[in-house]
């Protein structure tokens, strides 16, 4: 086994040594991963992005479209013909049409490119003509980079943390209450196994409904043709040292490092370790709306995310001697027009907060980081509604689900994000004498000019951190 991963690792070295000098010397390449937690907008993110990258009217902050730098953008086959690609023209139907929805959320990897041509800037802009340059864009449930944590952890120390941290969580009831009662160094048994599965993949499900964002393995949540399979039938267990020879534990211990070797690594191998920018999406209004337990855990998962990344500078020795790194991230509060335009600075100023720690720690290591609050689809309008002698800033839209027209006040975002942060790792229950409202709203009806994409709020200026140096 040893050998054969030796072997594998060299010949995927060569084939990064070609792609890069191929990108270096030909047409450059950038590999965008996309990702976030559950109802944070990835498909309309991207579905949006594209829809403006091709038609630019509403992209003045991309610096290279507004020196007239772009001269066409076109969509390509993705170059990797094993991933399913992005569904982009059903996903831009759906927000677009007569009947405008949400698109369906996304279930597993997907890929489209995205290729430009565009002239240089600088000195050598008048001396070269326009170079192809392509964006590859990598789509993937942000539930399976949690995963990656799991390679570093034995299943022992999994299961302690695991069990440690829902121990106060109704919807873990069931669960724990099944699991407490398990003899781990009895002889396993396939139908307890499997009992022990269901019922923990019933507590992740729920707890993402709930608004918890630590919800590993992330394929219980997303198993697709792995359903019912060993690798998805464990469940932590309260284990101490190494368990008996054909016991509970030990089977269970065998499946989640055959989840780790069989299912977390070639994710990371083909896939994750190959971009270069990555945008992680955050829906913070809805965990704020949640309560302090949530907001909290937001917080935690985001530095687990960040350590999932390998940033650093892209030097283009390095690159081909040690593999890509990811060399810039943005970490996007998502569905900012929930909220009038007087309190987008307050939330990016929470999303910075939230998001320190990771920043801080991709910046030491060389990468850039930036945070920012986004709308990738603008749903609502603004409007100033009077409340007993109050002037109230308000976004009226069709809500989700009754199709009915309404105007909403969601409440003041503190300007101080401590004020949220503080309560949240201290563990509070709920927010002492404040109520941060949330309401789901359908996409408006578009009546697009030509040259122009979806109306948004800075995705041009999330384009510009991501891609805008490379066009």
């Amino acid at each position: 086994m040893v050998i054969s991963s030796l072997a594998d690792s060299l010949v995927r070295g060569v084939e990064s040594i070609g792609d890069s000098v191929s990108e270096t010397f030909f047409e450059p390449v950038i590999r965008l991963g996309v990702t976030g937690l559950a109802r944070s907008g990835k498909t309309v993110f991207i579905t949006s992005l594209v829809a403006n990258l091709l038609d630019r009217g509403r992209m003045p902050g991309l610096v290279a479209q507004q020196e007239g730098r772009i001269s066409a953008a076109y969509l390509q086959p993705q170059p990797d013909d094993t991933v399913p690609r992005f569904d982009y023209e059903n996903h831009l139907a759906a927000l677009t049409g007569p009947e405008p929805h949400w698109p369906d959320s996304t279930r597993a990897v997907s890929e489209l490119r995205l290729s430009f041509k565009a002239r240089p800037s600088g000195l050598l802009s008048g001396l070269q003509g326009p170079r192809t340059i392509h964006l590859d864009i990598v789509d993937y449930p942000g539930e399976w980079l949690l995963d990656l944590a799991l390679l570093d952890k034995s299943y022992e120390v999994w299961s302690q943390e695991t069990l440690k941290r829902i121990a106060n969580r109704t919807e873990a009831t069931t669960f724990l209450s099944l699991a407490q009662g398990t003899d781990p160094a009895e002889k396993h048994d396939e139908p307890q196994a499997q009992s022990l599965a269901k019922a923990f993949a019933s507590y992740l499900n729920a707890a993402r409904d709930a608004g918890f964002y630590d919800c590993t393995p992330g394929r219980f949540l997303l198993p697709g043709d792995l359903a019912g399979s060993p690798v998805l039938t464990f469940a932590p267990l309260p284990v101490d040292g190494h368990g008996p020879r054909r016991s509970l534990h030990r089977e269970m211990e065998r499946r989640y490092e055959a989840y780790k070797s069989q299912v977390v690594k070639p994710f990371f191998r083909d896939h994750f370790a190959r971009i270069d920018r990555q945008v992680v999406l955050v829906d913070a209004l809805g965990a704020i709306h949640n309560g302090p337990q949530a907001v909290e855990d937001m917080r935690r998962a985001m530095a687990d995310i960040l350590a999932a990344f390998r940033p650093g500078r892209n030097a283009w020795l390095s690159q081909l001697l040690l593999g890509k790194r990811v060399e810039r991230i943005l970490f996007a509060a998502t569905k900012a027009d929930h909220l009038h335009h007087t309190q987008h600075p307050r939330l990016t100023n929470i999303m910075e907060a939230l998001t320190r720690e990771a920043r801080d720690r991709a910046s030491f290591a060389g990468a850039e980081t930036a945070a920012l609050s986004l709308a990738s689809l603008r749903a609502t309008t603004e409007e100033i509604r009077d409340h007993n002698g109050t002037e109230l800033p308000c976004v009226r839209g069709t809500l989700l689900g009754s199709g009915k027209q309404a105007a909403f006040y969601p409440g003041d975002l503190p300007e101080d994000p401590s004020h949220l942060l503080g309560p949240a790792r201290n563990g509070s229950d709920s927010w002492l004498g404040e109520d941060y409202g949330f309401m789901a709203f359908a996409p408006a009806h578009l009546t697009l000019r030509p040259g122009d994409g979806p109306p948004h709020i800075r995705l041009d200026r999330a384009a510009q951190f991501l891609i805008g140096d490379r066009l």
